[in-house]
């Protein structure tokens, strides 16, 4: 498997323990990258690779992606981190390569062969018909070989020791599944669905209602939540441009999160930024809704609830108010 130092692209060195604890990052700006990530890499390396680019250690990937995945991989920067749970739920947009007759140990091409269907494939019309069963909302059984935890222990550590377990089914939804051309033995689709589906399982699970069986031959994301691919760049490019000017890179939180925005004057955001609630503006609707509030420089500040009292209740404070000097003379 290929790893970031193989494109030419340099790894972070680990400090020593000591040294990782004393050493204090330098402020930055914050916010959201879109990389494409390379077949080969794990969700990881592009991490470990963006911390280098970045010069920060707080980063961290909104949804992994598998290795053999290509596409929209998306990173929280510094203090957009604490926004991950905000954006972790968007549906997923996927447009995969389906091959009939071979089942293998992973749902993908990665694994070893399990078995190959020996009769003739299905036709085009009897796929058509078979898709049909996986739009909607269905129970789907997580892979072995995922990161999903069974007793706190990732199901892939306990497929590699050869040990079995049964994953509880999971539901999730399917909004979309089109079959986008055929080229037996492969069919290639688009697929919308929610967070948490496994495109590797569902093509394993197509296999299955065909009776020839099947596995995940190439997989490219190209929308997850409100990042897409025309947000996204390949890892050389943004290895190269960040040392230029990365926060022309990032999507700014605010934009990220596509609440309704309210900006805070200084008193407000004074509040805000130590936890405490303030008054929803007059005419605001948004019972049991969500804002996002900027301090009075245009930064945001907070995710707001307004709750049934008529407050705004911060739920993830993301800044503080004042902070160095703000340029507000009022302030």
């Amino acid at each position: 498997m290929r790893s970031p130092g193989d494109s030419g692209l340099k790894t972070l060195r680990r400090a020593p323990l000591g040294e990782a604890r004393s050493r204090r990052e330098t402020p930055g700006p914050s916010g959201f990258l879109v990389v494409d990530k390379p077949s080969g890499w794990t969700s990881h390396d592009v991490v470990d690779a963006a911390r280098g680019w970045l010069g920060t250690r707080r980063v961290g990937h909104l949804g992994t992606l598998d290795p053999l995945a290509t596409g929209v991989l998306s990173l929280a920067v510094r203090e957009a981190t604490k926004l991950v749970p905000f954006l972790m739920e968007g549906s997923k947009r996927y447009q995969a390569v389906i091959r009939l007759g071979v089942e293998t140990e992973t749902l993908d091409a990665q694994g070893a062969v399990r078995r190959t269907h020996s009769g003739p494939l299905p036709e085009a019309g009897a796929v058509q018909q078979a898709l049909a069963h996986f739009e909607g909302e269905l129970f789907q059984t997580p892979p072995m070989f995922s990161a999903v935890k069974h007793r706190g222990v990732p199901l892939y550590r306990l497929a590699r020791r050869g040990v079995k377990v049964e994953a509880a089914p999971r539901r999730v939804r399917v909004d979309r599944i089109v079959c986008l051309g055929v080229s037996l033995p492969d069919l290639e689709l688009a697929i919308d669905c929610s967070s948490g589906t496994y495109i590797r399982a569902l093509a394993a699970d197509l296999g299955t209602l065909l009776g020839c069986g099947a596995h995940l031959a190439a997989l490219r994301r190209l929308a997850s939540g409100p990042f897409a691919l025309a947000h996204a760049r390949r890892p050389e490019e943004l290895a190269r441009l960040a040392s230029r000017d990365v926060e022309a890179l990032l999507i700014p939180p605010a934009e990220a999160l596509g609440l309704p925005v309210l900006r805070l004057a200084c008193a407000e955001a004074r509040r805000v930024s130590h936890g405490a609630e303030i008054p929803a503006p007059a005419g605001l609707s948004l019972a049991g809704g969500k804002v996002a509030a900027l301090d009075p420089e245009g930064s945001l500040l907070a995710v707001l609830e307004l709750r049934a009292n008529r407050a705004l209740w911060p739920l993830r404070v993301v800044g503080s108010w004042p902070r160095v000097a703000p340029s507000n003379p009022l302030c």
